[in-house]
């Protein structure tokens, strides 16, 4: 999966230093193999098909809080992977903080695992990754401005309000922030 493609394609032409230069031009293809990125939060929900007791949840669960005035749902914690886990009357639970993909779903299933063993009917179904934030370092300096008229229907900056560029990608469908 190349995340980072919408910075290379309709990119100013930078014209290559003389030979004899000592400054080296960042170009977007310098950047090469060398760019990794990090994962940084990745937000999953899943759906246990069962109406569940809050108030028993919390009663009988360790790192678990509840306060219906304030929150509608049980927060849950795990120590391992490090998550916390909203959980709900309607038996879905909204789970984030892991670090990756295969955390966040051995969380979730950690997650079920407690509340059936409380005595609920529990169903694992309809898991889904619905969010993953990551950083990534280019290596090369781009210019928000050239990039927000290039591509102006798919990009929001003003500087004014966020230092950052907003480019909202349809295929795949995720947003970048372009610092």
């Amino acid at each position: 999966m190349n995340w980072y493609s919408i910075l290379f394609f309709q990119v100013p032409f930078v014209r290559e230093p003389h030979p004899t230069s000592n400054l080296t031009v960042p170009t977007p293809g310098s950047a090469g193999e060398h760019t990794t990125i990090t994962v940084h939060n990745c937000v999953a929900t899943v759906d246990l098909h069962t109406k569940l007791n809050l108030s028993i949840i919390n009663a009988r669960t360790r790192n678990s809080e509840y306060n219906p005035s304030r929150f509608h749902g049980v927060v849950m914690r795990l120590r391992e992977p490090r998550t916390t886990a909203l959980v709900f009357q309607s038996g879905k639970i909204v789970c984030t903080g892991s670090r990756n993909e295969p955390d966040a779903l051995l969380a979730a299933k950690k997650f079920a695992k407690i509340i059936q063993r409380l005595g609920f009917n529990v169903q694992f179904a309809n898991f889904k990754i619905q969010n993953l934030v990551s950083t990534c370092d280019l290596r090369f300096p781009i210019k928000l401005e050239n990039l927000n008229m290039m591509h102006g229907q798919f990009s929001s900056y003003e500087p004014e309000l966020f230092p950052g560029l907003v480019y909202r990608m349809l295929k795949p469908r995720m947003a970048l922030l372009i610092l």
